[in-house]
């Protein structure tokens, strides 16, 4: 359980779910997750690595219905960075895992930004924004060119025209989106069977997306960054350290995982180790985490 997630797929009905991986990060869980601070990882080692780091999986959720083809997240892009005494990442393979699905970015109909931080938009142009490019170096166009670009519309507001190390870079990613967003809001269908819901917390217009097989009913949720480790289906009010309102944010996770624990939705979680799709089990002690489907 100690390694970043490789590719794995759902199928609900004629629609399939797919995580494509770009890389992976190693972090310090402590900084990561303030209040686990002083132990609190004790009863959650089998999540780290044997130097004690938390390893991330960072990807794409590509969804694919008979008609369409929706990328959820663009990952980090090509990049290799250290955050001293708090994460490494390492990434650049998206393009090449969509094209072991037979893809090309040509091919790709919508994006979906679940939130801008700065591991979820790295291919937006072909400058992946790193601490040491950011502002620096301006983009020549989107990479999925041929797509629709979609994101809430607090997000957007909230970091357009700011300069962030977590963020959307202004000249690799605000300004190749600048006048091609589309504007979502929560309930919004985005593809067949394909629906926005607002998680806000993590990110001001933070949102997940739900996708429902119209035949039987059955739903996967793929949740964006509402969680980052599996460690918080059981701890919940663990927050992330770059959560922008904490409080908002574990209320978000809390209502969530509540609504969840009959264990009967797919979640799709892309920072998770080891396994990004799982259930959640009901609480016997407490909940706990099932990978795989």
């Amino acid at each position: 359980m100690t390694q970043p997630a490789t590719r794995a797929q759902v199928e609900l009905g004629d629609t399939t779910v797919t995580f494509l991986p770009d890389g992976y990060g190693r972090v310090d869980p402590e900084a990561a997750f303030p209040l686990s601070a002083n132990g609190g990882w004790a009863t959650h080692g089998e999540f780290l690595d044997a130097d004690g780091w938390l390893p991330v999986s960072v990807g794409s959720f590509l969804v694919r219905t008979p008609d369409q083809a929706v990328l959820v997240d663009l990952g980090l892009g090509v990049v290799d960075f250290e955050v001293p005494g708090m994460a490494s990442f390492k990434a650049g393979a998206l393009l090449d895992s969509l094209a072991a699905e037979g893809l090309r970015p040509a091919d790709i109909d919508t994006v979906v930004f679940t939130h801008l931080h700065h591991d979820h938009v790295g291919w937006t142009s072909e400058v992946a924004p790193t601490p040491e490019t950011l502002g620096r170096r301006p983009a020549q166009g989107l990479t999925f060119a041929s797509a629709r670009h979609l994101v809430s519309e607090a997000e957007w507001k909230h970091w357009s025209g700011t300069s962030s190390p977590i963020g959307p870079d202004p000249l690799a990613v605000q300004g190749p989106l600048e006048g091609r967003l589309e504007l979502v809001s929560d309930g919004q269908e985005v593809a067949a069977g394909v629906k926005i819901m607002a998680t806000p917390g993590h990110t001001p217009g933070h949102q997940s997306l739900v996708i429902t097989d119209r035949r039987d009913g059955r739903r996967l949720i793929i949740l964006g960054d509402v969680m980052h480790c599996q460690v918080q289906v059981a701890e919940s009010e663990w927050g992330f350290v770059f959560d922008v309102d904490a409080e908002q944010a574990g209320e978000t996770r809390e209502r969530l995982l509540r609504e969840l624990e009959s264990g009967e939705t797919i979640l799709a979680a892309g920072h998770f180790t080891g396994h990004v799709f799982g259930r959640v089990l009901p609480p016997v002690a407490r909940r706990a985490w099932a990978g795989g489907r």
